[in-house]
């Protein structure tokens, strides 16, 4: 069983709560949502959810210096870390700063929970190791977010 099938299983059982208790190593389901939302381009602002959502996020990273490590989520190997404080020179204080504000959490640890969930679902939606066109993306995100989302 992969991360996300594990972490799919934990949020399945771990609908009890409103606002949510972490379901992996601290990871909510709303944690979850704006990163999802990020990736699709709906998020409001920043570098990854200005319109490009993943494409975007690839090419921030590349321009960033760490292409290899954004490849590494894309292709079907091991996946690289990444780390809080590269996220916030990455996406931007703005991008995270509203991840942050829209989760109630400080910058830190708002980074740090993205850095836990972002490559994985990033490995998820690149199975064949190629960012996925607009439109493949798009359902993708949607059908990721019924999965792992509690109804």
């Amino acid at each position: 069983m992969g991360l996300l099938d594990q972490l799919a299983g934990m949020l399945a059982g771990n609908t009890g709560a409103a606002g949510g208790s972490a379901a992996l190593g601290g990871i909510s389901p709303a944690m979850i949502q704006q990163v999802l939302a990020m990736l699709g381009g709906s998020g409001s602002g920043g570098a990854a959810g200005a319109g490009g959502g993943l494409g975007s996020l690839v090419a921030a990273f590349e321009q960033g210096g760490l292409g290899h490590v954004v490849q590494s989520w894309i292709s079907n190997g091991a996946n690289l870390p990444v780390t809080g404080a590269q996220l916030q020179q990455i996406l931007g204080n703005g991008q995270i700063g509203q991840i942050a504000q829209a989760l109630g959490l400080d910058h830190g640890t708002a980074a740090g929970g993205l850095a836990e969930v972002l490559p994985q679902i990033v490995n998820h939606l690149t199975p064949n190791g190629q960012v996925p066109a607009a439109g493949d993306l798009q359902a993708s995100l949607s059908s990721l977010a019924k999965q792992l989302m509690p109804s």
